[in-house]
This record gives C-alpha cells, sequence and structure tokens, in this order.
C-alpha cells in the first residue's frame, strides 16, 4: 500500500482516529498506540512514525482541550506547575541515558505499571474522597489556587476536589519525566496514576490535565522532528485529521463515562503496557514507543 492514496490516508486516519479515542479518554499520549500501528501495520519507518505521533498527540491534545476546558475538567495552574517536574525530570533522563542497561530499565518500568495498576485499582470511596474524609487543606494547594471542581453529567452536580501532596505530585512527574526520557515512552500513562492516587483528584481531572500537558511538551519536540524531515505529510495529514476527531470524541465520551468505568479501562491498559515491557526486557528488543511526553 503506497502512502498517499486514498486507501492509505482512510486506513492511517481510521488507526488514528481509533488511538486517539482511547488516548483522550485516559489521558495517555497516542504515540504509544500509534507508533507501533504505523511501524508494524503500515511499515512506516520508526524515526517517521515517532515524529508523525507528535503530531498526533498534538492534534489528541487539541482535539480534547476544548471540551475538557468547557466543562472544567483541565486544571490548568496544576498542570503548568506538575510541567515543571516532568520537564526537568526528562532533562535528567537525558544526562542518564546510556547509563543503565536496557533491560533493567525495562524491568523497572513493567513493576511501576504493575503498582500503578494496583494502586488504581483499589477502590477509593469515591472522587473528591479527600474533601470527605475531612483532610486538611494542602498549604501549597491552598497558596497556588489549585483547588477547583467540575460538572458531572451524570450526577448533574458539581464534584468539588482538593490538590493534595503536591511536593510529592512534583517528584512522581520528576520520575515520570525521567523514565519517559530513558526509555523512549510518553509519560502520560505514570502521570495519570500520579495525579489519581499521589495527589488524590479525580480520575476525569487527572485525565484531562494530563492531555493538556503532554500537548504543550509534544509541541516543542515535534519542531525538531519537522526540520529533521522525520514528519511526512502523506502521513501526518491523515494521522493530524483521525487524533483531532478521536480526541474529540474521546472527550465527550469522558464526561459521560463513570469514574470507576475510566479507571478500570486504564487499569487494562496499564497492565496491557507492563506486559509488553516485560517481554521486552526478556527479549531484549527496542519497543517501537512514543516520544518522551
Amino acid at each position: 500500500m503506497v502512502a498517499g492514496t486514498p486507501m492509505y490516508s482512510l486506513l492511517v486516519g481510521a488507526v488514528s482516529l481509533a488511538t486517539a479515542l482511547l488516548g483522550g479518554m485516559l489521558g495517555m499520549a497516542s504515540g504509544v498506540f500509534i507508533v507501533p500501528a504505523l511501524t508494524l501495520i503500515f511499515g512506516l519507518d520508526i524515526r517517521h512514525a515517532v515524529g508523525v505521533s507528535l503530531v498526533s498527540v498534538i492534534a489528541c491534545s487539541c482535539g480534547s482541550a476544548a471540551s475538557a476546558m468547557e466543562n472544567r475538567l483541565t486544571n490548568v495552574r496544576l498542570a503548568i506547575l506538575l510541567e515543571i517536574g516532568t520537564t526537568l525530570g526528562a532533562l535528567t533522563g537525558v544526562i542518564l541515558s546510556g547509563a543503565f542497561a536496557d533491560w533493567a530499565l525495562y524491568l523497572l518500568f513493567a513493576a511501576i505499571l504493575l503498582a500503578s495498576a494496583h494502586q488504581m485499582a483499589r477502590k477509593r470511596k469515591a472522587d473528591g474522597a479527600a474533601i470527605a474524609l475531612g483532610l486538611p487543606p494542602d498549604p501549597w494547594s491552598v497558596r497556588l489556587r489549585l483547588n477547583s471542581s467540575y460538572p458531572d453529567p451524570l450526577t448533574r452536580q458539581d464534584v468539588a476536589y482538593r490538590v493534595h501532596r503536591v511536593w510529592l505530585g512534583l517528584l512522581l512527574m520528576y520520575a515520570a519525566g525521567a523514565m519517559s526520557s530513558l526509555l523512549g515512552i510518553g509519560s502520560g500513562v505514570l502521570k495519570v496514576p500520579a495525579m489519581d492516587s499521589a495527589l488524590r483528584l479525580p480520575i476525569k481531572v487527572s485525565s484531562a490535565t494530563s492531555n493538556f500537558m503532554i500537548g504543550v511538551t509534544a509541541a516543542a519536540s515535534a519542531g525538531i522532528y519537522y526540520i529533521r524531515g522525520d514528519v511526512p505529510s502523506a502521513v501526518a495529514a491523515p494521522v493530524a485529521l483521525g487524533s483531532l476527531l478521536g480526541a474529540f470524541l474521546g472527550a465527550k465520551i469522558l464526561m459521560r463515562t463513570s469514574n470507576e468505568q475510566i479507571r478500570t479501562l486504564f487499569v487494562v491498559v496499564l497492565l496491557g503496557l507492563a506486559i509488553k515491557m516485560f517481554m521486552t526486557a526478556l527479549t531484549g528488543a527496542t519497543p517501537p514507543g512514543a516520544a518522551t511526553l
């Protein structure tokens, strides 16, 4: 199948729509799904696939951002703060690149994913449980005005939430950025569990805020790939269109899906990625992953 033909563009757009739909719902970089699809199904070179995946992530972030912000799901103040930790972690990962054996990193990453899945699988009483449990407000959260609320169409009520343990969130974002930089895997898969468990955010807010963050980071990286000529327009165009539509639909589904259903789906994805990382550690192969996001 030749790139640029109508059938090729239609199939690539359909795959991008499906991956962005899942990524938009879970707040993950769709590149973790689209890169293997482009390399294994469509035979695209890995460098071009990663470059195109960054376009997909930007489109995914933009497609879900409008709906998420309209419904007050995205905590922009928190996203900007946490992005500091992620960026510093990514820079650290670049410096430490090559200092560790690949198989050890993949085993560590698999262990982290399994721990995250276990933590998210543990049912909390409810989203916003920090308020229900009477936990004291976090001083950082109050000072930086990070606490907020969002409307839940299922209950037709505003759900207030507090951001707790901001310092722990920054540390985990630093670790997520470092791990993603070392492995070349999008850090969205670690950001959402960190925000859900450590910061005690509702899963919908975690997903929307993560989508906002990965778009900012991808925009900075995509320019480098474009200058190097690693973003073929014949593939990037249908990927961008499919991702934009998929992310928009994913954000709509996110609003109409219960928190527990989203958490269950995320746990399944985490387990699948953990198995993939474990198999990679055993075989010694480098999986086609997304750029650091």
